[in-house]
């Protein structure tokens, strides 16, 4: 793919900025009412200002607060092995159980590399935007060398990112546009052609002090063997000399990952469940108002005064003690009766923040109140998540966490922390063990367990049919229990790979088994978490 001009890039940025400003009213009401701390695209505050000044209801923030959470712990936690990388579904079970351990250390080291770097804030903060506008934008790079981790992440609000879509529906092309003084951009693009900007500098502190921004734009655009990076300079306040191109890169992977909630066919941006629930969110935050309003007019009343000439109602003080003077036969100072009574706005209220609630899944995903759980309800909440988040999880597995983790494997491997490896199925496999993941999984156990009551009660015959070790094998991985509690049988194979059916042309996985050995032919283990490479060949620091 040839490089754009710095012209070309920035009409097309601006062409990406025209189609997301038409969501740009749209996500200002989502974040005024669910999230008022959150930088958006038409805020005029800046930092540190208040922003709650019309926002008389607590619910939506407190659930859309829930709800990223929820996600966090659900998804992607950070305190537990949320994905693992095991032998693909064409290798033999040979070579499956060779490779095992191997892969398990791989999965070791990726993970201690998550758990040394900020990945757990800022996801927590992308799953805020997921929730409240429905996209999210995670910029994930490699540290310097030297860094306790190999990795780096930023949640990039919204106001700085424009995305297209390609053809197959995924959001491939980043723009990001940022703003800079002189010393961060000199710092960022050190080998970026800036003399004049560096003598317009020294000559005149005035016209270009150090608080001067500086509007550069970002660009990583996919292209036959990874994405193109390219940064531009655009014409503004302290440059008057035109756009230019600052630096050039490219990636193996993109280093911008963009995901949604769920997608409407036609449309590039997110929907949201705050979107959904908006309706009731603006409804409780007037009803609360006025409720307020009307509390107020309870406590300190309305009055009404004869003018009598004696009464001044300017210099009347209504507190506790005071004796006011009327003149004789005036009814003096009355409270006015109130038109009507607030009680009805109690069951409205209560109403709207139920359905609120449940909008935002706050009861389904929320703290469990109950002491215990029996393993019965454990799997019926399982089975509750796994249809509310059937189609979300689906979306997000595959536009968050597959890239995430091939990103983290593309970073460790071109340092020589770990081989190189495709986990494209094949030869090498993602498993997914979050516990939303293991939800499914436990759904599929409880059809298992139904089926093995109904043959309990078919007789001892019926229950001589079963596979005892098998069944505690399957079950086992269902329910996610380490592997060194259950006795090893050579016999059985615990890999959870389909065996070859006999007759069947083998070669497909003899390739995998080879490919499988290839790539962790050289690996060996090593606890050594600082980065031996360079920085790849892109700048988006």
């Amino acid at each position: 793919m040839d490089t754009l001009s710095a012209d070309d890039l920035l009409t097309r940025y601006r062409k990406a900025v025209g189609r997301r400003s038409r969501w740009e009213p749209l996500w200002q009401d989502c974040y005024a009412y669910a999230l008022p701390q959150r930088e958006h695209t038409s805020s005029a505050s800046g930092p540190g200002s208040t922003r709650t000044a019309t926002l008389f209801d607590g619910t939506a923030p407190d659930a859309v607060d829930q709800l990223a959470a929820s996600l966090l712990g659900e998804l992607t936690p950070p305190w537990g092995e949320w994905f693992a990388l095991v032998p693909g579904g064409e290798a033999s079970p040979e070579a499956s159980a060779d490779a095992g351990p191997a892969l398990g250390r791989v999965t070791a080291i990726v993970r201690r590399h998550f758990e040394h770097t900020n990945f757990a804030i800022e996801m927590h903060q992308c799953f805020l935007d997921l929730v409240t506008v429905g996209s999210a934008c995670l910029m994930f790079e490699e540290a310097p060398p030297g860094e306790p981790s190999a990795y780096h992440f930023t949640a990039v609000p919204l106001s700085q990112v424009a995305f297209e879509e390609n053809p197959n529906g995924r959001l491939d092309t980043t723009y990001r546009r940022s703003e800079l003084d002189h010393k961060s951009l000199r710092a960022r693009f050190p080998h970026a052609e800036l003399s004049d900007l560096d003598s317009a500098l020294n000559k005149d502190i005035s016209s270009i002090g150090e608080a001067e921004k500086f509007t550069v734009v970002e660009a990583v655009i996919p292209e036959e063997n990874g994405f193109s990076y390219t940064a531009v300079l655009e014409t503004g306040a302290g440059n008057n000399s035109g756009a230019r191109i600052l630096a050039t890169g490219a990636f193996p992977q993109s280093p911008f990952i963009n995901f949604r909630w769920l997608k409407a066919p036609g449309e590039i941006y997110g929907r949201s469940p705050v979107m959904k629930a908006l309706p009731d969110i603006k409804t409780a935050n007037k009803v609360v108002e006025l409720v307020l309003k009307n509390a107020t007019i309870a406590v300190t009343g309305i009055w009404q005064a004869e003018d009598d000439g004696v009464l001044n109602p300017a210099t009347v003080q209504l507190t506790p003690g005071t004796i006011i003077p009327k003149a004789v036969g005036s009814q003096g100072l009355t409270p006015l009766a109130a038109p009507g009574r607030f009680d009805v706005s109690e069951i409205v209220l209560e109403d709207l923040r139920a359905r609120i609630r449940k909008a935002l899944l706050a009861e389904s995903l929320g703290q469990i109140n109950a002491p215990s759980m029996t393993a019965t309800e454990v799997l019926q909440r399982s089975a509750e998540m796994t249809r509310l988040l059937g189609a979300t999880y689906g979306r997000l597995q595959s536009e968050l966490m597959l890239p995430l983790v091939r990103r983290a494997l593309g970073i460790l491997s071109r340092r020589g922390d770990i081989p190189t490896i495709d986990a494209d199925g094949r030869a090498i496999a993602l498993n997914w063990r979050s516990p939303l993941a293991r939800a499914y999984s436990r759904d599929e156990a409880q059809g298992a367990l139904h089926w093995l009551d109904a043959v309990r009660g078919l007789g001892p015959e019926a229950m001589a049919e079963i596979n005892a070790p098998a069944m505690v094998r399957w079950l086992a991985q269902a329910f996610d229990v380490p592997p060194n509690l259950i006795r090893d049988t050579p016999e059985i194979p615990v890999s959870g790979a389909p065996e070859m059916i006999s007759g069947q042309d083998t070669d497909l996985g003899m390739g995998a088994d080879a490919l499988l050995s290839t790539a962790l032919e050289s690996f060996t283990t090593t606890d050594q978490l600082t980065p031996t490479g360079t920085p790849e060949n892109g700048h988006v620091t």
